[in-house]
């Protein structure tokens, strides 16, 4: 019997995108808002990842992006994230910079974080873009935050001065002198009268105290994705550290949300073995972290 040839149905599968058709379903998810708020967190995840890849792979119709293509790519990537950026931007907000600006800085280092991240070596792209994110914002706010600019080497002494003419204060009872601020310091005198002197340039507000405003994104929603990206960015290099059996326990628990008595069943332990080591391993992370960010 002679095999008939394969019918259409036989050949036919879904169809591949075009690179105009994944943008296009970016927007449909977008289309609510601009910025992206209309989104869940779910949907922006895949949708940035589907971006990236995108924008390294192409599609088998299209091949790889064209530059314009790429401009569109990076803006929706832009507008799929820029919620998270503006978060970044509004933890220093009421800080002597306006936020407008702020935002205009998170937003521009978000696009430098697109352009910069790298997916062959991470798919977590929040994980690398919010801490340069961040970096960006704080440069930008300490070179901004002066009313008057002194130079950055006394921006950068002011802060040590200051920290140890309380801590001296405090001790002695009394106001150390330059020169004891000086030799505790070993700077000169001199150095420790200009940044004492430029102490009225700049607004009083350390940048490492968290600031208001995240929350007012998509009902904080934005503001515990920060969380989460500067959490794992934190994390992630002490969890693999772990031995084999501890890291599983915990992919287990926080990835797949298995029950402690899941955890159990399938690792050959009891739910009471599961639930000492759980509380032994989050405690020895809860150390480590804070001795990582002392």
């Amino acid at each position: 019997m002679t095999p008939h040839p394969p019918s259409t149905e036989d050949t036919v599968t879904s169809p591949t995108p075009h690179v105009a058709d994944v943008l296009d379903t970016v927007d449909v998810v977008l289309s609510a808002d601009r910025s992206g708020r209309g989104a869940t967190r779910e949907q922006r995840r895949t949708m940035t990842a589907d971006l990236f890849e995108l924008r390294d792979v192409g599609t088998p119709l299209d091949g790889v992006p064209d530059a314009q293509e790429l401009v569109q790519i990076e803006d929706r990537l832009v507008r799929v994230n820029l919620r998270v950026a503006e978060a970044v931007a509004h933890r220093y907000a009421h800080r002597g910079v306006p936020v407008e600006d702020l935002e205009q800085v998170a937003a521009v280092a978000l696009l430098q974080a697109i352009r910069r991240f790298d997916t062959h070596r991470s798919d977590d792209f929040l994980t690398f873009a919010v801490p340069t994110i961040r970096g960006t914002v704080q440069r930008h706010f300490r070179d901004r935050g002066w009313m008057v600019r002194p130079p950055r080497a006394v921006q950068e002494l002011q802060s040590r001065v200051v920290q140890t003419r309380d801590s001296l204060a405090a001790h002695s009872g009394g106001e150390p002198s330059a020169d004891e601020i000086g030799r505790a310091l070993g700077v000169p005198a001199a150095e420790v009268r200009e940044a004492l002197q430029a102490s009225g340039c700049f607004q009083p507000m350390t940048l490492d105290l968290p600031g208001g405003g995240a929350d007012h994104l998509s009902g904080g929603q934005a503001a515990a994705d920060l969380d989460a990206a500067e959490a794992r960015a934190v994390l992630g290099p002490l969890v693999r550290t772990l031995p084999e059996v501890d890291r599983a326990v915990l992919h287990l628990r926080f990835f797949e949300e298995l029950s402690q008595r899941e955890i159990g069943q399938r690792l050959g332990m009891s739910q009471t073995q599961v639930s000492r080591q759980l509380d032994r391993i989050l405690r020895d992370l809860h150390e480590r972290t804070g001795s990582a960010t002392a």
